[in-house]
């Protein structure tokens, strides 16, 4: 779909209430409530399970583009985008489709394959940093996993929910895997998925510690980035962004070499929201647009990111959250988060925390 841009007016996001979405979910065969199915906002906290006669109710849920999704076992996930703005949402009636069961080629795979994959997965998709050392999945039999010796491409999905433990952050993670994809020749990783947070049970220096790791997650992530671009207060809350063009360096001819595989140029001017960003014709969608990547730094990191994109732009929600992120490319701190480092759209930093 292509967006009409209008010109940004920056607004304040604060003073936005929370709403609650309403519905009912019926099995699109026979018309029949589907009782217990979890209904819930993909990377968000906001969850709830159908009642015995289909209707289901979320509450507080922030402003912002969601992906809103319907779970259970034996019917088709139903997934729509759904965009909550100040006023409480009623969906119209929600259909399932049964799943249709059909045989396919059963692949046997060595138990030596199986761990090996798993591991590979585990480290692309959890993660090397102190964060995903906490971070662990209970439920890999969930998991299919395949290899593919000639393309070098592991390849993935799950046929539930992954249950993961974050016991860094803090948080019990369901999560649908619907993709996930690893080109070992090209180092390029891309998954994609919906999940649902709950906030974990611990004493209270134990909650103080996630809150404080939360908040230190936060800060300087692509979510604190995008916020602080809409109040167009990136330089006040520690970013600082440049223009960056990047050319072939004739001198690299490997990785064992000295020399940078790119020669980099960074633009002279600190570049502020009204040099990135515009604003979309839907509400509380916006555009971010600049010509070959962009480098940005936050105070508390040593190394900065980069951004680029497969487009003119890239959009994204007053969360601060990527609406097409398979057309974004994260270098740097940003690309080497993973789910251990992933933190609910409606997360807001404990200012608190820190004292």
């Amino acid at each position: 779909m292509k967006y009409h841009l209008l010109l940004l007016f920056l607004l304040p996001l604060a003073g936005f209430a929370q709403i609650k979405i309403t519905g009912n979910v019926v099995n699109a065969a026979d018309g029949k409530p589907v009782a217990n199915a979890s209904v819930f906002l993909s990377n968000a906290t906001v969850g709830s399970k159908t009642t015995d006669d289909g209707a289901f109710v979320l509450n507080y849920v922030k402003p912002g583009q969601y992906e809103f999704v319907v779970s259970v076992v034996g019917f088709e996930t139903y997934r729509q985008i759904v965009m909550a703005g100040n006023e409480n949402i009623s969906l119209p009636g929600i259909k399932l489709s049964p799943k249709t069961t059909s045989l396919k080629e059963v692949k046997i795979v060595a138990s030596s394959d199986w761990e090996s994959n798993y591991a590979k997965f585990k480290q692309e998709f959890l993660g090397t940093s102190v964060a995903a050392e906490d971070c662990k999945i209970t439920n890999n039999d969930a998991l299919t996993l395949e290899y593919d010796k000639e393309t070098h491409r592991l390849t993935g999905s799950s046929t539930d929910f992954l249950e993961i433990e974050n016991k860094y952050l803090g948080y019990k993670i369901k999560y649908i895997l619907k993709t996930f994809s690893k080109d070992e020749n090209t180092g390029m990783l891309y998954f994609d998925g919906a999940a649902l947070f709950a906030a974990m049970d611990g004493s209270l220096s134990q909650k103080r510690r996630w809150q404080k790791r939360r908040k230190q997650t936060y800060e300087g992530s692509s979510m604190h980035f995008f916020r602080s671009l809409l109040q167009d207060t990136t330089e006040l809350e520690g970013f600082t962004v440049h223009s960056m063009i990047r050319k072939p360096n004739p001198l690299w001819i490997g990785e064992s070499a000295f020399a940078s595989k790119y020669i980099q140029t960074f633009g002279k001017n600190k570049l502020k929201a009204v040099d990135l960003l515009q604003r979309t014709d839907r509400d509380g969608l916006y555009a971010i647009a600049f010509g070959d990547f962009l480098h940005i730094k936050h105070s508390s990191a040593q190394r900065g990111s980069v951004m680029s994109i497969n487009g003119p732009y890239a959009y994204f929600d007053t969360n601060g959250i990527i609406v097409n992120p398979a057309m974004v490319i994260f270098e740097g701190v940003w690309g080497r988060n993973r789910m251990a480092e992933l933190l609910p759209v409606d997360y807001e930093p404990v200012v608190a925390a820190d004292r």
